[in-house]
């Protein structure tokens, strides 16, 4: 097992090599491809990729299967950059971020909207019950009286 900084490293480094390997793939289906973020292993051994597409699922299917193809070429310049004794194989994965942010615009949208009916049916409205509730009440005068006769039997 590695160190967890160590393995951070590497697929940080990972990441920057497959970057600018990309560019030098000839396949005439790999797309406008982003590398957004590696993840490798705490044996060194695997490291899984993240990229985006810029296109329709069509290009997204033809650059998975050109990373694909390239994916030896990929590995081999990747583990003699390393420096490692064993070649971190390489997984593909698709980063679908245009997808989560749409999700998460969408949510903020719905929230914004009921804070907007909240306020709408907030507007004119008094809180139940008195303005301070936690107001300090004063003792009557039966209480003064017993804890005055309780101190004189304490002194006493």
């Amino acid at each position: 097992m590695s160190d967890p900084a160590k393995a951070r490293r590497h697929a940080e480094r990972v990441r920057e090599l497959v970057a600018s390997l990309v560019r030098e793939i000839k396949d005439p289906r790999l797309g406008m491809v982003t590398i957004t973020d590696a993840r490798i292993t705490g044996d060194l051994r695997e490291a899984t990729v993240f990229y985006t597409v810029l296109g329709d699922a069509v290009e997204q299917a033809s650059t998975a299967a050109a990373l694909e193809s390239a994916k030896g070429m990929l590995r081999s310049r990747v583990g003699h950059a390393l420096g490692l004794r064993h070649s971190p194989s390489l997984a593909f994965k698709l980063d679908n971020v245009q997808e989560n942010v749409k999700e998460i615009d969408d949510l903020l949208a719905a929230a914004r909207h009921r804070d907007e009916e909240v306020q709408r049916l907030a507007t004119g409205k008094q809180y139940a019950g008195d303005p301070d509730p936690y107001k300090a009440e004063e003792p009557a005068e039966e209480d003064e009286e017993a804890e005055r006769v309780g101190a004189r039997e304490d002194l006493g």
